[in-house]
């Protein structure tokens, strides 16, 4: 080998490690500011809302989603602080649970919300430290939204009661009767008691057995008899985290029927619900009994598709849709609300801080490490710090295209958000998804946590 040639190939290694050093250096620096920001906004909450329910960014105040609050955003936050390694914050949200948190309020709660967001936040604090008086706590929630799924369907009615467990609400949608599974079969696998899960795997069964003769769910149902009240069949909002469930938690338990429920269901959505051209898949709305198309509206919560399809082996179907869903959020700089694909038009023009595609960037650049999904990331990333920061934290878009902010920061953003863009840029971490499992609100149980043969009797399946 002559000179020349040694020397060309030294100068494109040192090329090639500096490239490589420098795009680790990025990602830290990214990972860093995602953590500052994340801490920024929380010293916002623990300073202006602390003991509410939400921070109001723009006037520095608190609301709360009912007479009396629930301290929903420290539960929601928990994990995330957690995995940041804010130690410090996350205790004190852990002795707040232990020491001060009391349920005991008579107040009418949304029974599917509460579930993701009370009940998951405090089990996965439980996942983290192994405290049995938070396991303790979630139980006695459990045990106060427990009198919602008391209907001659094993569907959940919308509200119940804390105090009373009084219910109402006997209209549901899909989503709001299969999100349980993972929730209550972490809780009957911990505390060795099967009617949690089985109340959640009833509720979902109720679904999956209504299904259409070609295989399509409907969107809204009658609790009293199970069965839907419509023709409209879609993967997203409304639905989404019924199908979520179904896949996740047969992955975290090792129940089959779920497994077979979303291998069904998979083909149908496929076949029926799926809207494709050369260069864009949409997933729309169709009707149950025909199988064909009837609206081509779609919202930002549907965005959460291309990671369950991934995460499942749909692999080149959740990359178009990812990249499909990746061009309307770079028309605006933002998602909107909704939008309709067949017209180009914008239907709702909100922007909530939602986490659905930067969860299913994450999920596919973490797969694949393909730095064009990292990149997708840091548009994401720097485009919500463009138009959604504030002084203090960050805040709702009223319209994508004038980018107006409202005084409103949803619990999800801790939760969600900022947990996915940290885990975007530390995929070398534990907290990844080859050793966890996330809930549809990102809560994560480790999956060596959960012996598949042992969840088979604690879970009773």
């Amino acid at each position: 080998m002559n000179i020349a040639r040694k020397l060309f190939l030294h100068l494109t290694l040192v090329i090639s490690l500096s490239v490589n050093l420098f795009s680790q250096n990025g990602i830290k620096s990214f990972a860093e500011d995602v953590k500052n920001e994340t801490s920024r906004a929380w010293e916002a909450y623990s300073k202006y809302a602390w003991g509410h329910d939400e921070l109001l960014p723009l006037t520095k105040a608190s609301s709360d989603w009912y007479d009396e609050p629930l301290y929903i955003s420290p539960i929601d936050a928990y994990s995330t602080l957690k995995i940041m390694g804010f130690d410090k914050q996350a205790e004190r949200i852990e002795k707040f649970v232990c020491d001060s948190l009391s349920f005991d309020k008579d107040i009418y709660v949304k029974t599917f919300e509460v579930n993701i967001r009370i009940l998951g936040g405090l089990l996965s604090m439980y996942d983290f430290t192994g405290n049995e008086k938070v396991l303790k706590k979630a139980e006695e929630f459990a045990e106060r939204i427990l009198p919602a799924f008391d209907t001659p369907s094993g569907m959940p009615y919308y509200y119940v009661n804390l105090k009373t467990g009084k219910v109402k609400g006997d209209t549901i949608c899909a989503a709001e009767a299969g999100s349980y599974l993972i929730e209550m079969g972490v809780l009957s696998y911990y505390t060795n008691n099967p009617k949690y899960y089985q109340a959640a795997k009833k509720s979902t069964e109720c679904v999956y057995h209504n299904r259409s003769a070609i295989g399509l769910i409907g969107r809204d149902y009658d609790v009293t008899t199970g069965l839907t009240i419509d023709r409209q069949s879609r993967v997203g909002c409304y639905v989404d985290s019924y199908y979520e469930y179904l896949y996740k938690a047969w992955l975290l338990f090792g129940d089959n029927d779920l497994k077979e429920m979303w291998d069904n269901s998979i083909k149908s959505v496929n076949k029926y619900i799926a809207v494709e051209t050369d260069s864009t898949l949409w997933y729309g709305i169709s009707d149950t009994q025909t199988g064909e198309i009837s609206s081509s509206r779609v919202t930002l919560y549907d965005a959460y598709f291309p990671a369950l399809l991934y995460y499942s082996g749909n692999k080149d179907k959740a990359i178009k849709s990812l990249k499909t869903w990746n061009k309307l959020w770079s028309k605006n700089g933002l998602i909107p609300g909704g939008y309709d694909f067949a017209s180009d038009k914008i239907t709702s023009p909100g922007y909530y801080l939602n986490p659905e595609l930067i969860e299913s960037t994450y999920y596919i650049w973490f797969f694949t490490k393909d730095p064009q999904y990292l990149e997708m990331i840091k548009e994401y990333y720097s485009d919500i710090k463009k138009y959604c920061r504030t002084d203090i934290a960050y805040t709702h878009i009223k319209n994508v295209v004038d980018k107006e902010q409202l005084d409103e920061l949803a619990t999800f953003f801790f939760a969600e958000t900022m947990k996915y863009f940290y885990l975007s840029f530390t995929t070398e971490s534990e907290y990844n998804l080859n050793n966890y499992v996330f809930t549809t609100e990102a809560h994560p149980f480790k999956i060596s946590n959960f012996d598949k043969q042992i969840a088979k009797t604690r879970l009773g399946f």
